[in-house]
């Protein structure tokens, strides 16, 4: 049974045990949390992926926003968030050290040097 309903290619071909760091990535990439009416949260859609895939999962991302639902999205790859982001926050143990759209904080020098690497 196809599990994703945006144009995934369908399931893996072999079952894993139940929470398996490699377990069933449609069926995990599809749970989402408890979120207000019109919006969904989505906490690191992307951990453990291919990056073919990746680009998959944030061009889905991109999709259901555009269809009008807002997205709440955890993701510790950075670079590929903030190019979808509208808005933006930079969490370190739990506070906000930097906020903004995701083009200010891709083209920001401080976000450029610490978190992506450059």
């Amino acid at each position: 049974t196809q599990v994703c309903s945006h144009g995934c290619s369908g399931p893996p071909r072999r079952r894993q045990p139940h929470g398996a760091w490699g377990g069933n990535p449609w069926i995990r990439r599809s749970q989402t949390f408890t979120a207000p009416a019109g919006a969904e949260l989505l906490d690191e859609p992307s951990m453990g992926l291919a990056p073919l895939l990746v680009r998959e999962i944030f061009n889905i991302i991109k999709e259901i926003n555009a269809s009008g639902t807002t997205i709440l999205l955890v993701e510790q790859n950075a670079m590929q968030a903030l190019k979808i982001a509208d808005q933006a926050y930079v969490l370190e143990t739990g506070t906000i050290v930097l906020g903004g759209t995701g083009a200010e904080l891709l083209s920001s020098p401080e976000v450029q040097k610490v978190y992506l690497g450059g």
